[in-house]
């Protein structure tokens, strides 16, 4: 079955561009798809500017007037603004509806057909995933951390409807028994999908046996929320002395100031992190910073990954498999942990002695500082690498900030998202949200109602710490409209702050974007466990990386890339100088993508009882990057992927080669024209998970894919 269940969050592609030696683990994975469906074990296919707005002190707000909906659609899932006990009873009810859809189509008496089976089975899934995709959110993003504790119980109670019906063997036959050979191509596809994932899930075992997995299947949801959570809220912070912050931009230090104490505090969370790895002079500042980045979840995270280890190992031996990287890959495009594993050795074949030479320039700028230097470490990659595209290809990204301030590229997503598909988005006011930060807003086609999306864009505390898209709702014809949220964590949300972003935050933004796109184009159809992005996982990344390329391009930019003093557009030679320096220290951020991917297939592709993660990871990190690894850390404990990914994160890159190859398709010169971007839809996005992905990308190129394009743009030939 499609989705089993827990809606485990899908970190996203964009860590790769952004450039993990630039970031702690963290923070390099911090681009998520987080709406797709999958289960706690993630067994099948996949599992958001906001600025608060305070009305005056000296005027009294106006009584906000409640947001309608139009009549027959739904209203936002949130609506009302439930305290948690009546949050609590819609989603018992929820889920009440959707075992009475099972009841009603286990009943049936006579002959199985579309009407009285399958479209029930769809019914039933959606409520039960509504409950699932929205109490995952909640637990997620809600500020108050005791409506969090008891969405994370929602959870536990959706998922375990899931999962138990994903070996309902009564279900299962039914199913099976309904004749769908003259059915259209997408149900047949559904329906071939559901019965694998059934029987990949365990329902053709004997009774006990499906218990078992059952238990596991239970506990290994509360393994991941741990998991999670402990991510999540290890926020950690260090203190510094305002002289510490030279070298930082001029705004970065204004929002900084010195407490009482003379202080100054700097979080792991992007919007410091980033600028301090990139910018901060003093060396011993990144490297205090980026060693607690990549110690967040330690030491918690380090039991709880054996646990997640174990479990999935015993799920996989269960259902007939040597190991649950055998499992896992089986139904993605890649079909083996073999045939990953080979991937990431071409990987690093490819890439590695690139980046050795790119390491050499790193260790040769850093020489001209200190002539003893012997290595360049991790916290000084980034610094250094800013300094050598300044002196080789005349760019500093501390010049291209002004230009984007947070709102400016905010509405500018929107404008370039609207011309290029003919939509438009319509902001909702007085929305029902879960905090005052949070926008919502409708997607028109014409004028024809296709979606509703909330941005949830600004850190909080207690708040999911990276980038994800989160499903609310799957779209299904004739019962619901998709309903998605970006949740990010960007510069700004303050008064008077401009939100002066990173460009590697505009990437990331336009990333999550593509996601959200994604899920609303291909949620117009009838399936909801195969709508949106719920295309095969590995697949899933390619339209989000490929859409990174619109902000690279000059005339896209200056669109909305206006400085925010002055209002001038970003000059054209600027961006192209951005360009030319991206090329250098490409080799090394891939062979770090490859060595994140090994380490997730080499926890999984074992017994755990012959895995240690500390040793896993110091046998690989220097096989894969030259860059010798950052002292005393542990990286696997923030690496989120090992929850939501599993074994496959080297999905990053095999989308990554999908996505450079689609790109070519497009027209440089024009790369807002409707026209191709209306085919790119059509045929990519709008299908969601009703087609294989190889079949949509051929027929979209015209050929299979290749890996042309991604060499070339590898060795900086883009």
């Amino acid at each position: 079955m499609f989705s089993s269940v827990r809606p485990v969050p899908l970190l996203l592609a964009l860590c790769f561009v952004v450039g993990t030696l630039d970031r702690g683990v963290a923070s390099a994975q911090a681009v998520m798809e987080g709406g797709l469906v999958t289960s706690r074990v993630a067994r099948s296919a996949p599992r958001a500017a906001a600025s608060s707005r305070r009305p005056s002190r000296r005027t009294p707000a106006a009584p906000r007037k409640p947001y309608l909906p139009k009549p027959g659609v739904a209203p936002p899932f949130f609506s009302g603004r439930p305290a948690i006990k009546t949050y609590r009873s819609n989603a018992e009810g929820e889920l009440k509806l959707a075992q009475a859809a099972i009841d009603r189509m286990l009943a049936v008496k006579g002959p199985r057909t579309m009407q009285n089976t399958v479209l029930v089975y769809n019914e039933a899934m959606t409520h039960g995933e509504n409950v699932a995709y929205q109490s995952h959110l909640l637990e997620a993003v809600h500020p108050d951390s005791a409506f969090r504790a008891d969405c994370e119980k929602i959870s536990q109670t959706s998922n375990k409807f899931l999962d138990d019906l994903s070996l309902n063997r009564g279900v299962f036959d039914a199913l099976k028994s309904v004749d769908v050979s003259n059915a259209d191509s997408a149900t047949q596809y559904f329906m071939m999908r559901t019965l694998r994932d059934f029987r990949r899930a365990g329902v053709d075992k004997d009774e006990p046996t499906r218990k078992e997995i059952a238990g596991i299947y239970e506990d290994l949801v509360k393994t991941g929320q741990d998991f999670d959570r402990n991510i999540r809220t290890d926020s950690r912070k260090i203190e510094i002395m305002p002289d510490d912050l030279a070298g930082l931009p001029d705004d970065f230090v204004k929002g900084h100031p010195a407490g009482s104490d003379g202080k100054v505090t700097l979080s792991i969370e992007t919007p410091d992190y980033g600028p301090v790895i990139r910018y901060a002079q003093k060396t011993g500042v990144r490297e205090k910073l980026m060693h607690e980045s990549m110690n967040r979840g330690y030491p918690a995270n380090m039991a709880v990954l054996d646990s997640l280890l174990s479990k999935r190992f015993r799920v996989a031996r269960i259902l007939g498999y040597d190991t649950w990287a055998d499992y896992i890959t089986e139904d993605k495009m890649i079909g083996t942990a073999k045939a990953a594993s080979d991937f990431i050795t071409r990987l690093n074949d490819t890439t590695m002695r690139r980046a050795q030479q790119e390491y050499a320039v790193y260790l040769k700028r850093k020489q001209e500082d200190d002539p003893t230097s012997t290595q360049v470490n991790r916290w000084e990659i980034s610094y250094y690498g800013r300094l050598i595209r300044k002196r080789d290809f005349d760019f500093d990204p501390q010049e291209v900030r002004p230009y984007f301030a947070f709102e400016s590229v905010k509405q500018g997503l929107l404008d370039v998202t609207s011309k290029m598909y003919g939509i438009t988005y319509k902001k909702i006011a007085n929305a029902p949200v879960w905090d005052p930060s949070v926008d919502a807003y409708e997607v028109y086609d014409g004028v024809k109602l296709i979606g509703r999306f909330y941005f949830d864009l600004h850190p909080r505390p207690g708040k999911y710490n990276h980038a994800a898209k989160f499903t609310v709702r799957q779209g299904s014809k004739g019962l619901q409209l998709p309903e998605h949220a970006l949740v990010c964590n960007f510069s700004g949300g303050k008064p008077g702050d401009p939100g002066l972003m990173e460009h590697t935050e505009v990437q990331t933004f336009f990333h999550e974007f593509g996601h959200l796109l994604h899920a609303i184009f291909g949620g117009q159809g009838q399936w909801e466990p195969i709508a949106g992005t719920a295309t095969e996982r590995d697949f899933v990344e390619a339209p989000s990386q490929m859409f990174e390329e619109w902000v690279w391009d000059p005339n896209v930019l200056r669109t909305f890339a206006k400085h925010y003093q002055t209002g001038e557009p970003i000059p054209a030679e600027m961006v192209r100088k951005m360009r030319r320096a991206d090329a250098f220290g490409r080799a090394l951020q891939v062979a770090t993508q490859a060595f994140y991917s090994a380490v997730s297939l080499n926890l999984y592709n074992k017994p755990p009882i012959q895995v240690s993660s500390d040793a896993v990871v110091a046998e690989l990190e220097p096989k894969y990057t030259p860059v010798p690894p950052m002292p005393d850390s542990h990286m696997q404990t923030s690496f989120g992927h090992l929850d939501g990914y599993s074994a496959y994160y080297y999905t990053y890159m095999w989308s990554l080669v999908i996505s450079k190859d689609m790109f070519s398709a497009f027209d440089k010169a024009d790369l807002l024209n409707p026209a191709i971007a209306t085919r790119y839809r059509d045929i990519v996005l709008a299908p969601g998970g009703t087609r294989p992905a190889r079949e949509m990308v051929h027929d979209f190129l015209g050929r299979d894919y290749d890996f042309r394009q991604f060499d070339a743009w590898l060795a900086g030939k883009d």
